[in-house]
């Protein structure tokens, strides 16, 4: 049994292979076929964080596989009156087929896989944020970005910036990530995604220069500079990160035909300005609708049933 609590814990070719699952579960789709690889199975969905793509993507997607998705806010739920995590999971991991948790805490996801005895995924916590890197990419392979691209990330060196790391650094592509001082990934982080890199010949630049990271980049990612989370420190942030929204002057920095993504929700006017993400680049709703069908490859590989696909 296997858990998807990262990228570091899988090799690229099981990285890409989930991903292909997804792409041709996702052509099953479009052509309205729906076969039931996950028949009758019960996906439980646990939310300390609000959602809208996870939530949706999940319950669909789990829904055009053949199976139940349950919603679990931590109000509704004794998680949220003190029950341990442990307990928890002991009890759904006992009736449901699937967890899937979006929380604050990596620690409290990692705490609840070691006691489920059913697949784990990682609907985001404050460290990562898997599920949409492999949208991001499956995106990328659609727009014909996946051979040896160059990757620039600006903004905040948050979830979104340490999973960029881990994908970059097990695919073996180029990734720069621009971030402001103090804003900087975490070095624990870093370290992982510098030692993977050493394998797989990624190329990893930080800077704290947008222009120098999106200077002939082929893909252009951001992501909110205010966070769930960090709302008390919003004016503080705002300062900060002055110079770093995306906006037409810096794409054109980029490569003539570069594409723009975001995991969304997008502010417009701070990290991204209008012009960009409602122009000819930005991809961000192919993006968005690539969560539901990403996610189905993910949880029909964690299921042992790629081979049907």
């Amino acid at each position: 049994m296997r858990h998807f609590l990262t990228l570091k814990e899988f090799t690229k070719e099981e990285i890409l292979e989930m991903i292909d699952l997804g792409l041709r579960i996702k052509a099953e789709t479009k052509a309205k076929r729906f076969t039931p690889y996950l028949e009758k199975q019960t996906l439980a969905m646990i939310f300390e964080k609000s959602s809208t793509r996870t939530r949706v993507s999940f319950e669909t997607g789990i829904y055009q596989l053949g199976g139940t998705g349950l919603f679990l806010s931590s109000r509704d739920i004794q998680l949220g009156r003190g029950e341990p995590m442990k307990d928890t999971a002991r009890v759904i991991s006992r009736m449901c087929d699937m967890v899937m948790i979006r929380t604050y805490s990596q620690k409290k996801l990692e705490e609840f896989a070691g006691f489920s005895n059913v697949p784990v995924i990682n609907g985001l916590t404050d460290e990562y944020h898997p599920v949409q890197l492999m949208a991001d990419y499956m995106t990328m392979i659609e727009h014909g970005k996946d051979r040896d691209p160059v990757v620039a990330y600006v903004g905040d060196g948050n979830n979104m910036a340490h999973s960029w790391l881990m994908l970059a650094s097990k695919l073996g592509f180029e990734l720069r990530v621009a971030t402001p001082k103090g804003y900087e990934c975490d070095p624990e982080i870093v370290e992982d995604a510098v030692e993977f890199a050493k394998r797989s010949g990624a190329t990893l630049l930080f800077t704290d220069d947008p222009k120098d990271a999106i200077e002939g980049a082929d893909v252009v990612t951001t992501d909110t500079w205010v966070s769930m989370g960090d709302e008390e420190e919003k004016e503080k942030r705002l300062r900060d990160f002055a110079g770093y929204t995306i906006d037409e002057a810096l794409m054109k920095l980029a490569k003539a035909d570069a594409i723009f993504l975001h995991c969304l929700p997008a502010y417009r006017g701070l990290e991204v300005t209008e012009e960009v993400l409602e122009g000819p680049q930005s991809v961000v709703f192919d993006e968005a609708e690539n969560r539901l069908h990403a996610q189905k490859g993910v949880m029909v590989w964690l299921d042992g049933k790629r081979d049907e696909v």
